[in-house]
């Protein structure tokens, strides 16, 4: 498959109409030097360009704009990067995580159970990454254990999950590497005065093993990022006024999460009784709502604590997920490949790349970059 080095989805102009976000004089917050400074980012995107190349031009906008441009920028208008760590920190989705299915299935003592790279792959593309139904689609396939009565197959399942997530740990702790280039991001933008946030909140993987990856940074780059994890989550101030029990949330937010609740179990109940009449099992997610949800507080309060307005951040993701979030609520959002999306298509993305460093991912392009 041809490679890209540098991928642009859409060409977006700079616009000198942006109101500058309102100050509050009152305010005492400790100086920040950011040596890169950014006009407001907007929340809309024309979505009628597709390209590739290292500078693209497009009704007379470049891609990646000159250094020159940035002369007459407000120079309290900051920048803030806010990373994911599956498939951006690390790409263990092919390797990784498919190993770790592997040791899992040798730990169960299903010797005849073995991922190939093609059949992860496949089962990753028919269950849309539900790790859950990869494991019932391919006993499906190949027949499951002989010992195994059909009512514990559910049992089984979350036996393997539970073991493979513990292989995965391990793995990560001991073998996996960062990716190419990662840390040299991570200190451009440091040594620039960009805050750098990495969020562990939503990792697939769980903010435990999330965390033990970004250790691999070293204790001295630790010291001068934030990651926002559950805990900061719920300690930041979105994070009580939405999911915090001693502060309620606003009655709209309330009435709207308890509509959406019920939308979900009715879908759920009318599914059952369908499946019961054509004698089927069906199982319909209800959690998606709920889950981004969670995403959009990790990336609030990585905003947060950052201390940077939300349209001024720029989330570097590996997942579709995040980047719904982030286009939720307004956050410039690019796409890190990695062998589990390389191809994947992210329509809403600002833009997508390859990988860090040199012609793909560099804090100087995201420096450059205008978007409105």
């Amino acid at each position: 498959m041809e490679t890209v080095s540098c991928s642009i989805l859409y060409t977006l102009g700079f616009s000198n109409n942006t109101p500058s976000p309102t100050i509050n004089n009152n305010l005492s917050l400790p100086p920040k030097t950011n040596l890169c400074s950014i006009p407001p980012f907007s929340s809309t995107f024309p979505r009628n360009f597709y390209s590739h190349g290292k500078n693209l031009q497009f009704n007379g906008f470049t891609a990646f704009s000159s250094s020159s441009n940035t002369q007459n920028q407000n120079p309290s208008q900051e920048l803030a990067v806010l990373l994911e760590v599956d498939g951006v920190l690390m790409d263990a989705y092919r390797v990784g995580n498919r190993q770790a299915f592997n040791l899992a299935f040798q730990k169960l003592g299903l010797d005849c159970a073995n991922w190939t790279e093609p059949v992860y792959l496949d089962l990753v593309r028919r269950s849309a990454g539900n790790e859950e139904k990869m494991l019932v689609l391919y006993f499906n396939r190949i027949g499951w254990p002989t010992s195994l009565p059909t009512s514990e197959k559910e049992s089984f399942v979350k036996s393997a999950l539970r073991e493979k997530k513990n292989a995965l740990e391990e793995l990560m702790l001991k073998s996996l590497p960062l990716r190419p280039g990662v840390e040299d991001f991570i200190d451009d933008a440091c040594n620039k005065g960009i805050p750098v946030v990495v969020l562990t909140s939503y990792s697939k993987s769980g903010d435990k093993i999330a965390r033990s990856i970004v250790e691999k940074l070293g204790d001295e780059r630790l010291s001068k990022i934030n990651v926002v994890g559950n805990e900061e989550v719920e300690q930041s101030l979105y994070g009580q006024l939405v999911f915090g029990k001693g502060v309620s949330s606003s009655l709209d937010e309330q009435l709207a999460k308890e509509a959406r609740k019920a939308a979900s179990a009715e879908k759920q109940r009318i599914a059952k009784e369908v499946a019961s009449m054509l004698k089927v099992s069906v199982n319909i997610d209800t959690t998606s709502s709920e889950s981004l949800e969670k995403i959009v507080g990790a990336l609030r309060a990585g905003a947060e604590i950052a201390e940077v307005p939300v349209y001024n951040c720029v989330l570097i993701a590996g997942s579709k997920s995040g980047l719904a979030a982030a286009e939720q609520i307004g956050m410039p959002r690019v796409v890190l490949r990695s062998s589990f999306t390389s191809r994947a298509e992210f329509p809403t993305a600002n833009a997508i790349m390859d990988g860090f460093g040199g012609a793909d991912l560099t804090i100087s392009k995201l420096c450059q970059k205008r978007w409105s």
